[in-house]
């Protein structure tokens, strides 16, 4: 019989036995993969689903539309950058869930203009919502007949990130994830 068949080591005076990892350790271990992988799986899975689900644009249409400060807002004005648009309404819990995500992300990137356009409402009632909400009243539109036909927009929330040269980056329809904002702001 050898000391390998007995499971006997030899170690240096003073030093602590090293221990397999315990039945525990290696359960924990292949949990957190698990979790890992289905995270990544679900997350593909949103995104891939919203992409069917949202309308299909090789350009964004223009609009002109009032925002909640009274003044005419121009899709065309904002050439030359990236471009959010999210089409929502304030009976959508979805639309509510997503935004503060999209509220913060107008915070942190002030070179990518974020345009929420309201599909519903009177402009007293969105302003109240707005306010509640933390969005800019210069950035919350309302929707007119015109831009609900040019924009074929059937989820809410509906989220368009528009490149600089007006082509559609991406749609998704549904609560939209955070790195999809930044690929479609860059």
């Amino acid at each position: 019989m050898s000391p390998d068949d007995l499971n006997l080591s030899v170690r240096a005076p003073g030093e602590a036995p090293s221990e397999p990892p315990t039945p525990w350790g290696r359960r924990l271990r292949k949990w957190a993969r698990d979790l890992g992988v289905s995270a990544v799986l679900v997350s593909g899975l949103w995104v891939g689903l919203g992409m069917i689900r949202a309308p299909s644009l090789p350009a964004s249409p223009t609009f002109v539309l009032q925002n909640l400060e009274g003044q005419p807002v121009d899709l065309a004005s904002f050439r030359g950058a990236p471009v959010l648009v999210n089409f929502w309404a304030t009976w959508c819990p979805p639309c509510r869930m997503e935004m503060p995500e999209l509220v913060h992300y107008a915070e942190t990137h002030p070179d990518v203009p974020v345009l929420f356009v309201a599909v519903d409402g009177k402009a007293d009632d969105l302003r109240t919502f707005a306010q509640a909400h933390g969005l800019r009243l210069d950035r919350v539109l309302l929707a007119d007949k015109a831009t609900k036909a040019a924009w074929p927009v059937t989820t809410l929330p509906t989220t368009v990130g528009i490149a600089p040269d007006g082509s559609v980056r991406g749609a998704h329809a549904g609560i939209v994830l955070l790195p999809q904002l930044w690929w479609w702001g860059r």
